[in-house]
């Protein structure tokens, strides 16, 4: 091709309901977006039809020849553990420590007042698929007894008779010496090859023996589905493109982590997966937020099936490595996100005692909502939106006709039940929906001691920007920042994300006693299995990026505080300034430290290394001043209709808005609605939403409270 020929890097995350695509022309810095169905039978099909749909819309000129890479956010792994749905898996440890996963751990969720009512769930392998091998090393990785291996065959051959494919090793104190999980795979490979294994020393290689094994676990159940996704995309997209093995497409996977890797790699890691679409959307609001000026929000992405949310500081997502998925503890790096069932296929029902419930069942992409006309019977949020006015009667810019009789039809029969008026019945499931969003936005929030007033809201995703401005008058927020095409921004993230692997390696020592050439060599080892990472990538040596974090605890303590680990040589000065950073860090969670106390001593848990490939991220967009253009609703206004924002005061004529036609300056007082091609946001009386240069809209109260920037 020509050195000006396009160079098409795409984004594509899939939802519930819709598959999300955005081109990035590297030549030219222009950004395409557009929304396909999903299709959940095969979603290879949907990912297929959406690139085939933004190249078309790029024109004759381009072609699939001109893509340069292909980054992907998927669902698979995250559905496969919310629903439970794991094969038979074999579990092998360490002998005496058969139980280490019925034991698992004191805490009960929401605690001790749980305890009456809390049923422990099953564990993720039964007590009769799990068998030990003797052999131990001490916590140094030092040989304590020898590696038992005519035990080891002996339950290779076991697992082979009972027809168990999927197999976790986890060693007791395999994060310090590996090499007698790494025997124990080679006695599989040998005696039982078609078994797909996972060793606690490639997953996590840290110590805690409950959460490891748990974690290697959780990997090994979706590793077979992954692999299974990600080759079936992998193959359709080389098909597609026309690529043979030897020029193959790069194609990456969005991590938990915040960053991308190949989809070769993925298949070997594929936990890492867990919150791939959650974090790009987490990233891409957070990037846009923090280039409008924005430095404390909460992002809420609201799909056809859930909501996700997270908290962004400075624009990086708060990351955990205690996050869970379902009822699987998974101890890697993940962003923070909450996930609760209210998105746009949400449906509301009515309990026995006529309650009326809203979620977490979903209609989904088939049938969908009733007012899809597929088949759906039960009315869902995006009916009552429909029937309120605050959608349009259709959606994709036309593509896809709302039948809004049908939803006033469902409306209607769900409102007869409650013996409530339609408008009420309607006004309630969305309030109900937002109060959940509510309380998932408080979990990240105010529940860890952040004062929501000070924060913004991102609202993104297909229906996530519908209750905006609900949820600031729940949770009494500054503000809504909406980016431009926000049905888009999880694609959108998904190319600003670096490739990014991480590593980390356990070496409890107290910081008075360190060895800091010991420490040094550690950070090398974990620097050069970045480096390899990295080279595999395709990253020259010149671009890589490594970032260096520690996990510090006061000794006694059970848990740790990860702080960044400054760049350059690795002396006792270069220590000390850790563990300043941790007094600091402590002090900022649990108001209060021990800096001065000469009796009370820091304690080095985990060494953590992450390396970066860097990518090149689309510029900041930017759109013209409205100064001495007509007014915006002579530009701007496609004209108007009934809505309804309160059932008391019932529909009133609303002025809508053409979105692409705002201009930087326009402000707008509520109520009013905002249509773009793929979401709809609708403005409440006492609201006003102003619009700035990069095409975001700003919503605020009308009452004087205006937003921080």
């Amino acid at each position: 091709m020509s050195p000006h020929a396009p160079r098409i890097r795409i984004g594509i995350d899939t939802g519930g309901t819709f598959t999300d695509i955005v081109a990035f022309d590297e030549t030219t810095g222009t950004l395409t977006t557009t929304k396909t169905p999903s299709t959940p039978s095969n979603p290879a099909d949907g990912f297929i039809n959406g690139i085939d749909k933004v190249l078309t819309m790029l024109g004759d000129s381009v072609t699939a020849e001109h893509i340069s890479a292909v980054s992907h956010g998927t669902t698979v792994a995250t559905n496969q553990l919310l629903e439970g749905k794991l094969d038979r898996l074999g579990f092998i440890t360490t002998e005496g420590y058969e139980f280490v996963l019925e034991i698992a751990r004191q805490a009960v969720p929401d605690g001790y007042g749980n305890s009456y009512f809390w049923v422990k769930p099953d564990r993720i392998v039964p007590a009769d698929l799990v068998k030990t091998v003797s052999g131990r090393l001490d916590f140094e990785g030092g040989e304590v007894r020898p590696f038992d291996e005519d035990q080891a065959r002996e339950v290779a051959q076991w697992f082979k008779d009972q027809g168990v494919m999927t197999l976790g090793v986890n060693f007791l104190h395999a994060y310090a010496n590996p090499v007698h999980e790494q025997r124990m795979r080679e006695i599989l490979t040998e005696i039982h090859p078609e078994a797909t294994v996972s060793l606690s020393s490639e997953v996590l290689r840290e110590y805690r023996e409950y959460e490891r094994s748990m974690t290697t676990l959780v990997d090994a159940a979706v590793k077979p589905k992954v692999a299974k996704y990600v080759h079936n995309i992998h193959e359709r997209l080389d098909a597609y493109t026309g690529v043979g093995d030897d020029s193959a497409l790069p194609f990456y996977i969005m991590k938990s982590n915040g960053g991308v890797l190949s989809a070769e790699e993925v298949v070997h890691q594929p936990i890492t997966t867990v919150l791939s679409g959650p974090a790009a959307g987490a990233l891409g609001a957070g990037l846009i937020a923090r280039e409008a000026g924005f430095d404390q929000v909460l992002t809420c992405d609201g799909g056809g099936t859930s909501t996700d949310v997270t908290v962004v500081i400075d624009g990086e997502p708060a990351l955990t490595t205690e996050g869970t998925v379902g009822v699987y503890p998974s101890k890697i790096p993940m962003i923070d996100v909450v996930t609760v069932g209210a998105g746009g296929g949400s449906i509301a029902w009515t309990t026995p005692e006529g309650q009326l419930k809203v979620g977490p069942q979903s209609a989904g992409a088939d049938p969908g909502p009733i007012c899809y006309g597929n088949g759906g019977l039960e009315p869902t949020i995006t009916d009552a939106h429909v029937f309120l006015g605050r959608i349009p009667p259709h959606l994709l810019g036309g593509e896809i006709p709302l039948d809004i009789a049908a939803a006033k039809s469902g409306i209607d029969e769900i409102a007869g039940r409650l013996d409530l008026t339609a408008e009420k019945a309607a006004t309630g499931i969305l309030e109900i929906s937002a109060w959940n969003q509510a309380n998932a936005l408080r979990q990240i929030s105010v529940q860890r001691g952040l004062d929501v007033r000070d924060f913004m809201l991102a609202t993104f995703g297909g229906s996530g920007s519908l209750l905006a401005c609900t949820l600031v008058d729940v949770l009494d927020l500054a503000g809504v920042v909406v980016p431009h095409d926000p049905g888009n921004v999880s694609a959108y993230g998904l190319l600003t994300v670096d490739v990014k692997n991480d590593y980390v390696q356990t070496h409890v020592c107290r910081d008075d006693r360190l060895d800091i050439v010991e420490v040094a060599d550690l950070f090398a080892g974990l620097t050069d299995r970045a480096t390899v990472a990295l080279e595999g990538e395709g990253f020259p040596a010149s671009t890589h990026q490594f970032d260096r974090s520690v996990d510090l605890r006061y000794f006694g303590q059970a848990f740790e505080v990860r702080v960044p680990a400054p760049a350059g040589a690795i002396t006792r000065d270069w220590a000390d300034e850790v563990t300043r950073a941790f007094h600091a860090e402590h002090r900022k969670l649990y108001g209060y430290n021990f800096a001065g106390a000469d009796d009370q001593f820091v304690e080095w848990v985990n060494l953590r290394v992450s390396g970066i490939g860097p990518i090149t991220r689309p510029a900041t967009r930017s759109i013209a001043s409205a100064d001495g253009a007509p007014s915006a609703a002579e530009r701007a206004q496609t004209g108007s209709r009934p809505v309804c924002f309160d059932a008391v005061d019932g529909f009133v004529e609303t002025p809508v808005y053409w979105r692409e036609d705002l201009l930087a300056g326009d402000e707008i007082v509520g109520p009013a609605i905002f249509e773009e091609f793929g979401s709809t946001v609708p403005l409440h009386p006492g609201f006003r939403a102003r619009v700035d240069n990069a095409a975001n809209i700003i919503i605020t109260r009308t009452n004087g409270q205006e937003d921080s920037k």
